[in-house]
């Protein structure tokens, strides 16, 4: 039988630092993400991705105050802007992606499904925002738009700017998880959980409503994988490695930690808050839930023996 993974693509896979976020620059992007699959198709994994949609569900929001704000159009709420964004990075992902299997003679089904994410509506996540959106702006566009509207900015831990910053509440049910992992364990490719899924709350027992939050999408990509006894868990970002006193003369690069290792980092405070703090902790939740491995990684390392920075039970 396969092995199933769960592959957890950063929002910057597909529209990175700088780009202005053309579809040709986000399209490029996909395809070379998707290309980086192949490497664990070819040892025999069958795949669950997953993606961030940081940068676009920013830009959707954006675009969303432009329209109503110029054109009086209806304002979207933010779950629904980051439905938008699922079914848009799905496509890309899904056509791109399949764009890599004919070049390679492969052929796969490749389903998108559009996932909501059971969350509380009383986190404690809702008092205190701290997941980015959106372009980096100077910190004095930054401040000038926290005085136009309710928005918080905080500046970003490397260095690139200031993004507005929205509750990240936590996911506690993932909903259709057992179609997911039929599909996949049937050969087929989902992706899934997009942008960490749409955050709804039960209204009343029987009447589920979404609401203003972006679920941390590796968190709820490790509930995923737990959910559906993935093999292994692979989080994606822009470095190569794990660091320590990263950004600092002092900075060391990690091949492997123990979860014990890890939580004793994250009391340190070694990783940042916004940055690779959620990563680690979703290491860490997958890990004791299956007692499998996480691997962090960029994505051109992805499958590579030795590759990135794994995390162990012991």
């Amino acid at each position: 039988m396969k092995k199933l993974a769960v592959v957890a693509f950063g929002g910057n896979a597909l529209l990175r630092a700088g780009q202005k976020g053309t579809i040709d620059e986000q399209e490029e992007n996909a395809y070379l993400a998707s290309s980086s699959l192949l490497k664990l198709m070819n040892r025999k994994y069958n795949l669950v991705i997953t993606h961030g949609n940081g940068p676009q569900v920013g830009n959707i929001m954006l675009a969303n105050d432009a329209g109503h704000k110029m054109y009086e159009l209806p304002e979207m709420p933010m779950d629904v802007c980051g439905a938008y964004s699922q079914g848009f990075i799905g496509y890309l992902l899904e056509q791109q992606l399949r764009n890599v299997l004919m070049r390679e003679d492969k052929d796969r089904d490749i389903i998108t499904i559009i996932t909501q994410v059971l969350v509380n509506k009383d986190d404690k996540a809702f008092k205190n925002p701290t997941k980015p959106v959106g372009p980096y702006y100077t910190k004095e566009k930054a401040e000038k738009l926290m005085k136009e509207t309710d928005a918080i900015f905080k500046e970003d831990a490397r260095g690139r700017g200031w993004r507005k910053v929205v509750a990240s509440p936590e996911p506690i049910v993932i909903f259709n998880q057992k179609t997911i992992e039929k599909i996949a364990r049937e050969g087929h490719i989902v992706i899934a959980v997009g942008g960490g899924g749409i955050p709804c709350f039960y209204v009343k027992e029987s009447k589920l409503q979404g609401i203003d939050a972006v679920i941390d999408k590796d968190l709820a990509s490790s509930r995923l994988a737990a959910q559906i006894r993935a093999d292994k868990l692979f989080i994606l970002t822009d470095i190569p490695k794990v660091f320590l006193n990263f950004n600092t003369p002092q900075e060391k690069a990690i091949d492997r930690m123990t979860i014990a290792q890890a939580k004793h980092y994250l009391v340190e405070g070694q990783f940042g808050v916004g940055s690779m703090a959620p990563k680690i902790c979703a290491a860490i939740n997958f890990v004791e839930r299956t007692g499998k491995d996480t691997i962090i990684t960029e994505t051109a390392l992805l499958g590579v023996d030795n590759g990135g920075t794994r995390i162990t039970m012991v």
